[in-house]
């Protein structure tokens, strides 16, 4: 039987009572890895404060901050080479990138760790027709990330300003479609012109993993909105994010449920320890453990232990 969560302010308690709810009242579903899942289907948003740097980094369990890090960067170069991860010791797409996951999705003919036209692809060259991870793309396709970056200097009050890695021409080619599928950006504009804009972000989530996928992926899109803030000198608002089949894989529940009896703690901050002022700073930026040697740290960051749990492939 879960533990329920406690009545509180702290933001990371959605995250713990959909867990819960899903555990208690999700549908009993079978799934594309075998594993099996309790789902439901669009829960409400969760809603993040951005404000004064925080970030929210779930405190639950302790998170793979590096993994999140690299892998989101990876994904502002346009890379889809998982051997480039895998160099720097985060081997989250190892599994989707195997000969053998490959062959079973039809792109054999790829090489171990070539993922296709996946998220980074899509994101700096969408249309764009996809050889291999090696090629360079530079020119080719719509940029969509740049154009959020001018959109929201230029035109804060348009509504388009969106990015998706959705490309449904593309997803054949793709070693796993895009579960994060597309997000939106919103300036709220200041009446005062001694104030900075501010900017939120939307992301929709088709297909939310609780136990493992989703504390990384409210990280990554609260580092991206971050970031977006310091290329566009605003001020990183609110994140909200919207999921679609909210399920918990049935090998997670016991593991979720001993998260389930911790308290949360404060969300750490993060800091710049340089100008950015361009998507190319964004490119170059390196993120280390050893804040010495680091473009950004995350500060004040308490958790409580890790909590091991097998990933579905």
């Amino acid at each position: 039987m879960t533990v329920a969560c406690t009545d509180s302010d702290h933001e990371e308690y959605q995250y713990l009572n959909l867990v819960r709810r899903v555990i208690e009242n999700g549908e009993s579903r079978e799934d594309r890895t075998g594993t099996g899942t309790l789902s439901i289907f669009a829960p409400s948003p969760l809603r993040f404060s951005l404000k004064d740097r925080t970030f929210p980094l779930l405190t639950t369990k302790k998170i793979f901050m590096k993994g999140i890090a690299e892998e989101l960067l990876w994904f502002v170069r346009g890379d889809t080479d998982a051997k480039v991860l895998d160099s720097k010791g985060v081997r989250i797409w190892n599994g989707n990138g195997s000969k053998e996951f490959l062959e079973k999705r039809g792109l054999g003919h790829r090489e171990e760790g070539d993922l296709g036209p996946i998220y980074g692809f899509q994101w700096r060259h969408f249309g764009a027709e996809y050889v291999d991870c090696k090629t360079d793309y530079t020119g080719h396709g719509v940029d969509q990330l740049q154009e959020c970056v001018r959109k929201i200097v230029e035109t804060p009050t348009d509504r388009r300003i969106i990015l998706s890695a959705w490309n449904p021409a593309a997803i054949p080619s793709m070693a796993l479609p895009p579960c994060h599928m597309m997000c939106q950006f919103y300036v709220h504009v200041s009446p005062d012109a001694s104030s900075k804009n501010r900017l939120s972000c939307l992301m929709y989530q088709r297909s939310a993993d609780l136990g493992l996928g989703l504390p990384f992926n409210i990280a990554s899109y609260a580092l991206l909105t971050h970031l977006i803030a310091q290329v566009t000198n605003t001020e990183a608002h609110e994140l909200i994010i919207q999921l679609g089949d909210a399920h918990v894989y049935k090998n997670h529940v016991e593991a979720l449920e001993k998260q389930l009896e911790r308290h949360p703690k404060s969300f750490p901050k993060l800091r710049f320890k340089k100008e950015l002022k361009s998507l190319q700073d964004l490119e170059q930026l390196e993120y280390n453990v050893k804040e010495a040697e680091s473009d950004f740290v995350v500060e004040d960051y308490q958790s409580h232990e890790a909590i091991p749990m097998k990933m579905s492939v």
